[in-house]
């Protein structure tokens, strides 16, 4: 069996870079990873602490502690005050959070972990096209409704959770428990990865959601699977992996 075949790829050792920092460095990594490529602008302010600690799956009080250490080191400041908050430094200084390099060290990993979540992905399209069960109206109203809810989304920490609960239904339209529980772990291992990415590029990401969708009520398992690949397949690009050659705008 070649080292590339999709039993093997299913198979992949878990990604263990990043499981070397804690979660206080992790937050400060992805935040100030997304100061230096662009996608959270200077001026820019960001969401709650709340808001902050659902998406990237951490506890508020280390949100607080890292908002402060980014402040400290200029990548972020404070306002107080009416309108104040959080915000990214006008001038960011850059350079001095030492834990990005683990994140960039890992791009092999990500790229990797990507391929096999496209392999499962477009298998569970099709097979949740192809499997009109019982509860059909209500899974394709839960779809409808977290596309909505994206599209809603006034921040990246709003939409993330959306995000991860309509990839989740999706593997539970299949009706097989064990697909959505294998490509359940697949999801949240690449979530660990996940950067803060502009509003408009995630409402964009979000109209291939609404067409996936729209393929599953037609039950079109050709277009389910051609629109998930397109979607999945884009993350090689926009994911900080390979942002490097075009620091202010993914995709």
């Amino acid at each position: 069996m070649s080292s590339g075949s999709p039993l093997v790829m299913l198979k992949a050792p878990a990604l263990v870079g990043i499981r070397r920092l804690n979660a206080l460095d992790t937050v400060r990594a992805r935040i100030a990873m997304a100061v230096e490529l662009g996608l959270l602008r200077p001026g820019e302010r960001l969401p709650s602490v709340g808001e902050i600690a659902r998406a990237l799956g951490v506890g508020e009080i280390t949100v607080r502690r890292a908002l402060v250490s980014l402040c400290d080191q200029g990548v972020l400041k404070r306002r107080r005050g009416r309108g104040g908050g959080t915000m990214v430094s006008e001038r960011p200084e850059t350079g001095g959070v030492r834990e990005i390099e683990t994140y960039r060290s890992a791009a092999a990993d990500v790229h990797r972990l990507i391929d096999q979540r496209l392999l499962l992905e477009c298998g569970i399209a099709h097979l949740a096209a192809t499997n009109p069960g019982p509860r059909r109206p209500e899974e394709l109203e839960e779809l409808e409704g977290l596309v909505a809810c994206m599209d809603r989304a006034s921040s990246w920490a709003e939409f993330r959770p959306c995000d991860e609960r309509f990839h989740m239904a999706v593997a539970a339209a299949t009706g097989l428990p064990p697909a959505a529980e294998q490509y359940g772990s697949i999801v949240r291992e690449l979530y660990r990865y996940y950067l803060p990415f502009p509003l408009d590029y995630l409402r964009e990401s979000n109209r291939g959601h609404a067409e996936l969708v729209a393929s599953l009520a037609e039950g079109d398992p050709l277009k389910a699977v051609e629109v998930t690949r397109r979607h999945v397949e884009v993350l090689h690009r926009t994911m900080f992996v390979g942002l490097g050659d075009h620091p202010a705008r993914p995709g």
